[in-house]
């Protein structure tokens, strides 16, 4: 198989996977306005997580809420340089093919409802500790990008050590 060809699967792969997160956002969220608006907090484990309706006109912690414009067009450009990213460099690591589409998803996700809402609905409300009402795209997206953060500490690290060896001249022992 050419490396054209795997390319091609790879990117079809990574697109059909991006509109599949999508729907599910789209279907949950769905699911939420008709299950969960006008309703108290819906416990799914007592003092650990429940389910509660809300309309978030912000970005996360709800900032930019008196900017939905701006913030649409920023997250559009974002998106818009994720899929660039995404499908016009060829040589970059797995963990970015894995991590990438579900940025792109998550914020595509959000996307739409400020698109056709004029808000996000958000939904999942931790119990433990006060924190904001979040949904599964921003699951998508925090988790995805913790892990970059994390491939990105390792690959530091692991160049450093990589430089600090080819630095350090290897001693050797001359016979007397």
């Amino acid at each position: 198989m050419t490396d054209k060809k795997k390319q091609a699967i790879r990117c079809a792969a990574q697109f059909a996977g991006i509109a599949l997160l999508i729907l599910i956002d789209y279907l949950i969220k769905e699911a939420a306005y008709a299950k969960l608006k006008n309703r108290e907090t819906v416990t799914l484990i007592p003092g650990v997580l429940g389910l509660s309706y809300t309309e978030n006109t912000g970005a996360a912690f709800n900032l930019f809420a008196s900017s939905t414009t701006a913030l649409s067009i920023v997250t559009g450009v974002v998106l818009l340089g994720g899929l660039i990213a995404l499908f016009l460099i060829k040589k970059k690591p797995l963990i970015y093919d894995i991590c990438v589409p579900l940025i792109i998803a998550g914020g595509a996700g959000n996307q739409l409802d400020r698109m056709t809402r004029g808000y996000v609905i958000d939904y999942i409300r931790t119990l433990f500790v006060e924190f904001p009402i979040f949904n599964f795209a921003d699951c998508l997206i925090t988790c995805a990008c913790f892990v970059v953060m994390g491939y990105l500490i390792y690959d530091i690290f692991r160049d450093f050590k990589n430089d600090k060896k080819k630095a350090s001249p290897e001693t050797t022992e001359e016979a007397p």
